[in-house]
């Protein structure tokens, strides 16, 4: 009986989905989807595409960056936070051509 519970517990721990590593690529349509300046919020951030490289600011403000893939190599997908917690801006730098290819 323990032997099933231990095959199965490592059956399940397979299916797990870890958060992605910090800059990870996020398909661009979904972050369309989901992002809206002054609406969605970091919790939802986390909970749609998982950590990224941030900036925090004395201030209180905060920058995300994410990546996509795009023609060409990885389009930039960055955000500027509020003390609040909430999306104040975003920016899409699509690659430049002196970019390193992914």
């Amino acid at each position: 009986m323990t032997l099933r519970l231990v095959l199965a517990a490592i059956l399940l721990s397979g299916c797990a989905t870890r958060a992605p590593e910090p800059g990870t690529s996020v398909p661009e349509s979904r972050f369309d989807q989901l992002v809206v300046p002054g609406r969605t919020t970091r919790a939802e951030l986390l909970a749609a595409f998982g950590p990224t490289k941030t900036v925090v600011f004395d201030s209180g403000m905060e920058t995300w960056l994410y990546t996509a893939p795009a023609a060409g190599g990885h389009m930039e997908l960055v955000l500027l936070l509020g003390r609040d917690g909430v999306v104040r801006k975003m920016r899409k730098r699509p690659p430049y051509p002196t970019d390193p290819k992914p």
